[in-house]
């Protein structure tokens, strides 16, 4: 094919065809923004299940709850006009690759020529439907879900019992304290954050809790919720035989992928993700890649060279906003001129006034050593090992370490760090085991799922192994 040829076909795939994107998320309007910004001008659909155009999440469990924005203060900027055809508060339904073909709820459907998943993840219900709704059982994902429970809270409950402490359960229960609510947090691991950042960092989290009133309950799991005559929540049960009175419960038991929508459709699709290539493509099946389909966000399971090629599921605020910009790229882009995905997770979280961050891969490692700072004063850097090189590291109100331990992990600089510690304080510079909860029994909240090397296997492992 000549030069000339080749030039046009390219033109043809920016400037043609119909382009639609299901979930109308972060991840959704910044890869429809970046389609626009290089060139695309043909249809551009957008599918949501919620009736509001893109909005951001984080707020949602610390200002929307304080009462500092409102819920419906919270849309996405736009960094441009893309001219977009929104279908909102309708779900897609099902997908046919082979006649190119979007199934939403409302029994019609949307034809493409390239389709990009971004439906992302949806707060995992408390598994006892008739518990589930009793009047005062919440979960949070969405606006209208922050909007009940800031609600709720600002009628001042008796006391408050949240359902797991990972990063989500955990600042919902830094809110309740901040509003001068009782809260009770009940944890099945051995402390909080232990499944995201282990047990070293868990037991710190856990003080936390501790010295701003949190009556904490680690090592047990909530066994049923009590309603009144009325269906009103009145009363948890806990593994250890325990009781507490509580007229709210948040559950905060993680997520669960969108990606029921997709049963039959022929993509490896499962639990933990859709699979896909470093370029954001599909993978179907037989591990084949799709050419049409991408998928970007909390949806997505990719390879990451930096963690042993597996397939990471990130949720992630920046993972979504660079997967996505890739992923609009490669769609419009002959074969040589797309790119790889290669994000190094990044993941912050605001509770009991500490400034919580991460980089990397934390429940990966094997060991973690305190290289900055104090455990004890809630102030410190602390970088994570596996396999004799730096995979990961978090800080504690010190975030100015967090670019430099990112250079390290990208460097697969060794572990323990080769350089001395500028802060003298620093406790003891040994590594010890970063005390990740058993693999086989997931606890509350990992932001980073690692599960394993094939695209279409769906088992899960909470790493160390």
């Amino acid at each position: 094919m000549s030069p000339m040829a080749v030039d046009g076909s390219l033109e043809r795939l920016r400037r043609e065809g119909r382009i639609v994107v299901v979930g109308a998320s972060l991840a959704g309007l910044r890869a429809a923004e970046t389609l626009r910004a290089e060139g695309f001008a043909g249809t551009l659909t957008m599918i949501g299940d919620e009736p509001y155009e893109p909005y951001d999440r984080p707020p949602l469990s610390k200002q929307v709850l304080l009462g500092r924005v409102p819920a419906d203060h919270t849309a996405l900027p736009r960094r441009r006009a893309i001219e977009a055809q929104w279908r909102l508060g309708v779900a897609a339904t099902g997908l046919d690759p082979t006649a190119k073909r979007v199934a939403l709820a409302d029994g019609t459907s949307v034809e493409y020529d390239r389709l990009l998943i971004a439906t992302g993840v949806r707060s995992r219900p408390w598994p006892n439907e008739l518990e589930a709704g009793l009047d005062g059982v919440f979960v949070l994902r969405t606006r209208d879900d922050a909007t009940r429970l800031r609600h709720r809270l600002k009628a001042g409950p008796s006391r408050v019992l949240v359902i797991g402490a990972g990063f989500t359960g955990s600042e919902i229960a830094s809110v309740c304290r901040e509003r001068d609510l009782p809260v009770t947090v009940a944890e099945r691991g051995p402390a909080p954050l232990s499944g995201a950042l282990g047990s070293v960092i868990g037991d710190v989290a856990a003080q936390l809790h501790h010295q701003h009133g949190v009556d904490l309950r680690c090592g047990v799991m909530v066994t049923g919720l009590e309603g009144d005559g009325a269906g009103r929540l009145r009363r948890a049960h806990f593994s250890d035989g325990g009781t507490v009175d509580a007229e709210v419960a948040v559950v905060a038991l993680g997520a669960t992928r969108n990606t029921e929508w997709l049963a039959g459709s022929g993509l490896a699709a499962g639990p933990r993700g859709i699979a896909c290539d470093a370029g954001c493509r599909a993978f179907d099946v037989r591990g084949i890649v799709a050419d049409d389909v991408f998928v970007a966000g909390d949806v997505a399971r990719s390879p990451h060279p930096l963690f042993g090629y597996q397939f990471l599921s990130l949720e992630h605020w920046g993972n979504a906003v660079a997967q996505a910009e890739v992923a609009a790229h490669n769609m419009i882009c002959r074969g040589e001129e797309r790119r790889p995905h290669l994000w190094t997770p990044y993941f912050w979280s605001a509770q009991f006034g500490v400034n919580i961050k991460s980089v990397g891969v934390p429940n990966m490692a094997d060991q973690i050593i305190v290289s900055q700072g104090s455990l004890g004063e809630h102030r410190f850097t602390a970088a994570y090992g596996y396999q004799g090189r730096v995979i990961a590291a978090v800080t504690f109100d010190q975030a100015k370490w967090l670019e430099f331990y990112q250079r390290q992990i990208e460097q697969a600089a060794p572990f323990p760090p080769p350089f001395a510690t500028v802060d003298r304080r620093a406790e003891g510079m040994r590594p010890v085991p970063a005390g990740f909860p058993d693999p086989s029994v997931p606890t509350h909240g990992p932001q980073v799922t690692v599960s394993g090397h094939s695209p279409t296997d769906q088992r899960v492992t909470f790493t160390p192994a």
